[in-house]
């Protein structure tokens, strides 16, 4: 990429996963793989099973509700917990389990991925009324993201 990409919200494609709707910021494509952010809202039944990337770091803002994010234990009931506010920056280095869940009825986050390849999964799964995260475990392997423990409960 030869010049800066500015992308106001409401700008990128949209992109269908399970049953929420994301905005993809900025893809891996744009960022010749350095990068990939999605603007996502969220409500309490939206959250990922606990889970660990092999592959990039991830990080979230919290633009707007509270959410809470559980780290650093292959169980739920061992990691670390903690919760997050509008403006709130959260890094989940590689290799490190984690998970979260919107606590106000819904709340809007950037998701960001370094390096960005992980984006093919959410393009991969596509819509659905509910998520199906233990159907989709080779899928999630070849991003490779290993699933730990059932999600936080809603």
């Amino acid at each position: 990429m030869s010049i800066a990409l500015i992308r106001n919200p409401g700008d990128g494609p949209d992109v269908r996963y399970y049953k929420t709707t994301f905005e993809q910021v900025v893809s891996t494509a744009e960022t010749d793989g350095a990068v990939t952010v999605m603007r996502v809202t969220v409500d309490r039944g939206d959250a990922p099973p606990l889970h660990r990337h092999s592959r990039e770091d991830e990080s979230w803002v919290v633009l707007s509700g509270r959410v809470r994010f559980w780290a650093g234990s292959e169980s739920l009931d061992e990691c670390e917990v903690h919760d997050a506010g509008p403006g709130a920056y959260i890094y989940g280095p590689r290799l490190v389990p984690h998970t979260f869940q919107a606590i106000t009825p819904t709340a809007e986050l950037l998701v960001i991925n370094n390096p960005g390849a992980v984006e093919g999964y959410f393009h991969a799964i596509g819509p659905a009324d509910a998520r199906h995260d233990a159907e989709h475990l080779d899928v999630l392997g070849q991003y490779g993201v290993t699933v730990l423990d059932d999600p936080p409960a809603s």
